[in-house]
């Protein structure tokens, strides 16, 4: 009898914890949904309108520069995707999506190709890499972190005529100071 009663206790317990598993794996399942309908609804395709139905109303996004833990409306995501369709086209696709409780991280890559004289100067044909982890809570994105491979992309330009600005600047303080000495010497 004691052999009989946990033969039916650990067919309960295995049963309870592959029921858990199976349900778990449907909420991870159905979180990579979401995220892969985002990136094709607003990055591999110009239906940028439907970011609503991904994005929560304000959401947090972690990235570089000013985006560092701000915390934005969802329209900002439609505004950011809308701003490369307008200059040119976009194509993509996402390399692997791993999910683990409410996160989603997201390894995709995106071509842009300039159409407009702004997109052709400032943006340039570019392939860009991207990670990104999702935190997903009532079926839409609650938190954002962008983790972007801008070093062979027209991003890294920017860094570079600041940095060659800020150097002319630099240079150019002694330079007056000098003519100007050199015009005080010449005039004694």
């Amino acid at each position: 009898m004691r052999y009989f009663s946990f033969i039916i206790l650990f067919f309960i317990v295995a049963t309870g914890a592959a029921s858990a598993q199976t349900s778990s794996q449907a909420v991870h399942e159905r979180n990579k949904e979401i995220a892969r309908n985002f990136y094709q609804d607003l990055w591999f395709s110009s239906n940028t309108d439907k970011y609503a139905l991904y994005v929560a109303d304000v959401f947090t996004a972690h990235d570089i520069g000013e985006r560092k833990n701000s915390v934005e409306p969802a329209i900002r995501q439609k505004e950011i995707a809308d701003f490369f369709w307008n200059n040119g086209e976009l194509s993509g696709s996402i390399d692997y999506q791993i999910a683990e409780g409410d996160l989603v991280a997201t390894r995709w890559h995106a071509t842009f190709e300039p159409e407009t004289l702004f997109g052709k100067l400032a943006l340039r044909k570019t392939d860009f890499y991207i990670i990104n982890v999702f935190r997903i809570k009532d079926g839409k994105i609650v938190e954002f972190w962008n983790h972007r491979h801008d070093i062979d992309t027209s991003q890294t330009d920017k860094f570079l005529f600041k940095g060659l600005g800020i150097g002319l600047l630099i240079a150019l303080i002694p330079a007056f100071y000098a003519f100007s000495l050199r015009r005080k010497l010449k005039r004694a």
